[in-house]
């Protein structure tokens, strides 16, 4: 469990749970499922202590469970997200050794292997921010470096005087929103893999020299994709929902609370932003995926038309060749040219008069001719 407490002077990490509420800044309590259930009974006297309620149980168990779909619930005291971040390898290993249902194992590349999600709970508070992550959680781990150096960063004239994209969170709505904001990145970050992987299958697909049989894989790929968009739409589904809460949200007249409550609707539209490109960027790897399939059938179909076009035009040519082979092996005693000297030189001149004639007939014709690649 790591637990730090924020202010506008600096970050602080420690290592218990505190008991009094801060007199400026909040507490950002980040925890895994299975430490959250082994210290449900002090985290939820920890909220009690510092915001003045705790989780309702159903809650409980949403933040329990690991095969929960991104959603977003409203309470009078706080708000809950669930939202789906990608899993990794480290993370799978740690999953199985916490007693929490392991991950299922996916065939193909290892691309397709990285789209297995697990959940991230975000409890949010007036003054604290409960995060609830699986074992091992490298979003978590990430973040709070940042937040880290981000309080490291030298003041001059107060908090204003850092960096746009290097000023602490101003509360734990800001700090929600930048993680899941950085959980929204790890999806971004996946499209180059998918894209080059779909690339190399689009390339083996319409390839004339080389036969395709990688079927499986693609089916995975194409499972995945949808798996993914379904994702997707829960996570823009959660983050829609909290934009709405947060517009309804009571504003202080104050000029400073109404900027800190306008900043928040932006770093929301910027995650439902980024969430709605990852969309994107699916459906067309899904309209990719099918379109190679469609024009490799579509090419086979045209190298099938072209070789059943050659040997018709071949065994067209070979029928009058045939046909004067069968007339000459009759049984007759008297055929024309049958006893003459220069009898079988004629039909033979015949027959590759014949075959040429008509071999070239079919080569304007264009019945013999090569189709371009």
């Amino acid at each position: 469990m790591r637990i730090f407490s924020i202010s506008p002077s600096g970050v602080t990490e420690t290592d218990t749970l505190p008991t009094l509420p801060p007199d400026q800044g909040y507490v950002w309590i980040a925890c895994t499922r299975a430490e959250f259930e082994a210290q449900l009974a002090g985290i939820q006297a920890t909220l009690g202590a510092l915001s003045g309620s705790t989780l309702v149980d159903l809650h409980v168990s949403d933040l329990l469970n690991a095969q929960l779909t991104s959603h977003y619930e409203p309470t009078s005291q706080y708000d809950l997200l669930v939202f789906r971040r990608l899993a990794t390898a480290q993370g799978d290993a740690a999953t199985s050794a916490s007693g929490e249902p392991p991950l299922r194992k996916r065939r193909g590349p290892p691309v397709l292997r990285r789209i297995d999600t697990t959940p991230v709970g975000f409890a949010v508070f007036d003054q604290v921010l409960l995060t609830v992550h699986p074992a091992e959680c490298t979003a978590r781990d990430a973040y709070a470096a940042r937040l880290l150096a981000t309080a490291a960063t030298p003041l001059t004239e107060g908090a204003e005087a850092r960096p746009a994209n290097a000023r602490l969170p101003g509360s734990p709505a800001d700090l929600m929103l930048r993680v899941v904001n950085q959980i929204v990145d790890g999806y971004l970050a996946l499209r180059r893999d998918l894209s080059r992987q779909l690339d190399h299958w689009q390339a083996e697909l319409l390839d004339p020299r080389t036969r395709f049989s990688n079927w499986s894989a693609l089916l995975d790929a194409r499972l995945t994709l949808h798996q993914l968009d379904d994702i997707c739409d829960d996570q823009r589904a959660a983050v829609l929902d909290w934009i709405e809460a947060l517009k309804g949200w009571p504003v202080v007249n104050d000029t400073s609370a109404r900027q800190a409550h306008e900043l928040l609707l932006v770093r929301s539209r910027d995650v439902l932003e980024h969430i709605e490109r990852v969309v994107r960027h699916v459906t067309r790897l899904e309209h990719n995926a099918e379109t190679a399939v469609q024009m490799h059938f579509s090419a086979q179909g045209n190298r099938t038309n072209d070789i059943m076009r050659t040997l018709t035009a071949l065994t067209a040519i070979f029928l009058p060749l045939n046909l004067i082979a069968g007339i000459f092996g009759m049984n007759f005693e008297f055929i024309p040219l049958l006893h003459r000297e220069a009898g079988f030189w004629w039909t033979m001149a015949s027959m590759a008069l014949i075959a040429l004639t008509m071999g070239l007939l079919f080569w304007r014709k264009r019945y013999l001719a090569r189709t371009g690649r």
